[in-house]
């Protein structure tokens, strides 16, 4: 598991009118993963209560697959804890947890315990189901759920994210956009309509995109120099190349290419990624071109020598053997338990 990131970045340099380096950037990885949504249940608790430290969809998600948790409050108030420490959430916060971590929701103090991820109805449902607790006054409406995110084996995306992502939208500020995706979602949830469960899942993707893009405006908090995936984003340099490794994964990358697009020597590149990333320019490539290739054997038919190809592999063999020191499975086995997931 990722620990906390390391300290984040200001804004980027813009590489085209309108957009800068970072948009560009994280639209082309999220573009090409694979990001689902799943707005499982709300539930309404009263009193004094608390949950297990269980992830609570652990039973409901994909076995096997990138799964991150998130939860909306609605209305009132609760705490959370997790890694030994308590925060306070609010209404309007949205909470998720890129690598599924453990963790304890409640209110008061030696509360009955609840478990809503084991008193929810048997799948399939129609319309989102609704769980109460209690019938003190004082409740807590919560909307839980889940994102599959392939994204998350990209390593530099996995290491530059928390283990907690919390914003606060009634205190942030420009968190409009934010805060008018929840009130739809709540709408969603309050009044069914036909094809409600699929509008869901495009405004939970949306929340959590939002929730990436605040992840990386707080960074602005953070000192210059500092390293990690957000932090190279805001060097223009290495914005350049990344923007042209992104935006043709596939393309004939080499050194002479990358140093070019960043204006920079090779020698001078090749330190820059080292000392950001921790990693060379080229294997860099590698890992998105891999992690490409693990989203086509899960999403296509594609036959793996295809794969390999477009990730540029001159053998079969040859990406067998990067693939499963990169995901611990050769591409066969490893899209046969990705398609036994879904």
């Amino acid at each position: 598991m990722a620990g906390q990131p390391k300290e984040l970045i200001g804004n980027p340099a813009d590489l085209t009118v309108g957009r800068t380096a970072d948009d560009d950037v994280l639209s082309d990885v999220l573009r090409n993963v694979r990001l689902s949504g799943s707005l499982q249940f709300c539930f309404m608790p009263t009193g004094a209560w608390q949950t297990d430290a269980t992830p609570s969809l652990a039973s409901s998600a994909p076995a096997g697959s990138s799964v991150i948790p998130f939860h909306i409050v609605v209305e009132g108030s609760c705490w959370l804890k997790m890694d030994g420490r308590e925060v306070l959430l609010a209404t309007g916060d949205v909470v998720a947890f890129p690598f599924g971590t453990g963790h304890q929701l409640g209110a008061g103090t030696d509360g009955r315990l609840i478990l809503p991820g084991r008193d929810l109805p048997p799948k399939p449902w129609r319309e989102i189901p609704v769980l109460r607790y209690g019938e003190a006054r004082q409740h807590v409406r919560l909307l839980c759920g889940y994102l599959q995110c392939n994204a998350i084996s990209f390593r530099p995306l996995r290491d530059a994210l928390p283990t907690l992502l919390h914003v606060r939208t009634r205190e942030t500020q420009d968190a409009a956009w934010l805060r008018a995706a929840i009130a739809q979602i709540v709408s969603e949830v309050d009044n069914p309509r036909a094809g409600g469960l699929s509008m869901l899942e495009r405004l939970t993707e949306i929340t959590f995109i939002e929730l990436l893009r605040y992840q990386m405006i707080a960074a602005s908090a953070g000192p210059a120099g500092s390293g990690g995936w957000l932090a190279a984003l805001a060097d223009p340099a290495l914005a350049r190349c990344f923007a042209l490794i992104h935006s043709d994964p596939n393309g004939a990358q080499s050194m002479k290419h990358l140093a070019a697009a960043a204006g920079l020597s090779r020698s001078t590149l090749s330190e820059r990624f080292e000392a950001m990333l921790g990693t060379s320019p080229m294997r860099y490539v590698r890992d998105w071109r891999l992690c490409l290739a693990s989203v086509a054997l899960s999403t296509t038919r594609k036959g793996i020598a295809a794969i390999a190809d477009e990730a540029g592999y001159g053998t079969e063999a040859a990406f067998n053997r990067a693939f499963a020191r990169a995901y611990g499975a050769p591409p066969a086995a490893w899209r046969q338990r990705a398609r036994q997931s879904v």
